[in-house]
Protein backbone atom coordinates (compact mmCIF):
# COMPACT_ATOMS: atom_id res chain seq x y z
CA UNK A 1 0.00 0.00 0.00
CA UNK A 2 1.49 3.31 -1.09
CA UNK A 3 1.91 6.13 1.36
CA UNK A 4 -0.40 9.08 0.71
CA UNK A 5 1.22 12.46 0.17
CA UNK A 6 -0.58 15.77 -0.10
CA UNK A 7 -0.60 17.42 -3.51
CA UNK A 8 -0.76 20.89 -1.99
CA UNK A 9 -0.33 22.58 1.36
CA UNK A 10 -3.25 22.83 3.74
CA UNK A 11 -4.86 26.27 3.86
CA UNK A 12 -4.58 28.50 6.91
CA UNK A 13 -7.42 28.02 9.42
CA UNK A 14 -10.26 30.49 9.13
CA UNK A 15 -10.46 33.00 11.93
CA UNK A 16 -13.71 34.77 12.60
CA UNK A 17 -15.81 36.17 15.39
CA UNK A 18 -15.36 33.07 17.54
CA UNK A 19 -16.48 34.63 20.82
CA UNK A 20 -19.62 36.05 19.21
CA UNK A 21 -20.41 32.72 17.57
CA UNK A 22 -20.09 30.77 20.82
CA UNK A 23 -22.09 33.40 22.68
CA UNK A 24 -24.88 33.20 20.10
CA UNK A 25 -24.95 29.42 20.25
CA UNK A 26 -25.07 29.45 24.04
CA UNK A 27 -27.98 31.89 24.01
CA UNK A 28 -29.86 29.67 21.54
CA UNK A 29 -29.37 26.57 23.72
CA UNK A 30 -30.58 28.37 26.85
CA UNK A 31 -33.53 29.87 24.96
CA UNK A 32 -34.56 26.40 23.75
CA UNK A 33 -34.31 25.13 27.32
CA UNK A 34 -36.51 27.93 28.66
CA UNK A 35 -39.07 27.50 25.86
CA UNK A 36 -39.39 23.78 26.63
CA UNK A 37 -39.82 24.20 30.40
CA UNK A 38 -43.59 24.92 30.27
CA UNK A 39 -44.02 21.64 28.37
CA UNK A 40 -42.02 19.58 30.88
CA UNK A 41 -45.00 17.33 31.66
CA UNK A 42 -45.70 16.75 27.98
CA UNK A 43 -42.08 15.65 27.44
CA UNK A 44 -42.20 13.48 30.60
CA UNK A 45 -45.39 11.71 29.44
CA UNK A 46 -43.75 10.74 26.16
CA UNK A 47 -40.34 9.78 27.57
CA UNK A 48 -38.70 12.72 25.79
CA UNK A 49 -37.19 14.53 28.76
CA UNK A 50 -33.77 14.17 27.20
CA UNK A 51 -34.77 17.00 24.79
CA UNK A 52 -35.10 19.42 27.69
CA UNK A 53 -31.90 18.32 29.40
CA UNK A 54 -30.00 18.24 26.12
CA UNK A 55 -30.72 21.95 25.70
CA UNK A 56 -29.65 22.63 29.29
CA UNK A 57 -26.42 20.71 28.73
CA UNK A 58 -25.81 22.64 25.50
CA UNK A 59 -26.15 25.90 27.40
CA UNK A 60 -23.78 24.81 30.17
CA UNK A 61 -21.23 23.51 27.69
CA UNK A 62 -21.59 26.78 25.80
CA UNK A 63 -20.60 28.66 28.96
CA UNK A 64 -17.50 26.47 29.24
CA UNK A 65 -16.77 27.09 25.56
CA UNK A 66 -17.20 30.82 26.06
CA UNK A 67 -14.67 30.77 28.91
CA UNK A 68 -12.28 28.79 26.67
CA UNK A 69 -12.51 30.98 23.54
CA UNK A 70 -12.19 34.20 25.54
CA UNK A 71 -8.98 32.84 27.05
CA UNK A 72 -7.80 31.80 23.60
CA UNK A 73 -8.47 35.26 22.16
CA UNK A 74 -6.59 36.86 25.06
CA UNK A 75 -3.63 34.51 24.54
CA UNK A 76 -3.54 35.28 20.81
CA UNK A 77 -3.59 39.01 21.56
CA UNK A 78 -0.75 38.64 24.09
CA UNK A 79 1.27 36.67 21.54
CA UNK A 80 0.69 39.29 18.82
CA UNK A 81 1.73 42.07 21.24
CA UNK A 82 4.89 40.18 22.19
CA UNK A 83 5.80 39.75 18.52
CA UNK A 84 5.20 43.45 17.83
CA UNK A 85 7.44 44.45 20.74
CA UNK A 86 10.15 42.02 19.64
CA UNK A 87 10.10 43.37 16.06
CA UNK A 88 10.11 47.01 17.22
CA UNK A 89 13.08 46.46 19.55
CA UNK A 90 16.32 47.71 17.95
CA UNK A 91 19.03 45.13 17.46
CA UNK A 92 22.66 45.37 18.61
CA UNK A 93 24.59 48.35 17.24
CA UNK A 94 26.91 47.73 14.36
CA UNK A 95 27.07 45.06 11.71
CA UNK A 96 26.31 41.49 12.51
CA UNK A 97 27.56 38.29 11.06
CA UNK A 98 30.81 36.33 11.04
CA UNK A 99 32.97 39.24 9.84
CA UNK A 100 31.63 41.56 12.55
CA UNK A 101 33.73 39.89 15.23
CA UNK A 102 36.96 40.12 13.28
CA UNK A 103 39.08 42.98 14.55
CA UNK A 104 42.22 44.43 13.11
CA UNK A 105 44.85 41.85 12.29
CA UNK A 106 47.64 41.70 14.77
CA UNK A 107 50.92 40.54 13.64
Amino acid sequence: MAKWTAKHEAPEPLEGPVVATVTGGTIVWFALFVVQLPFYGWFADRDLLWWVWCCAAGGVLGLIGLWYVRGREAALARHADALAVREARPGPAGPSGPEAGAGPAQG
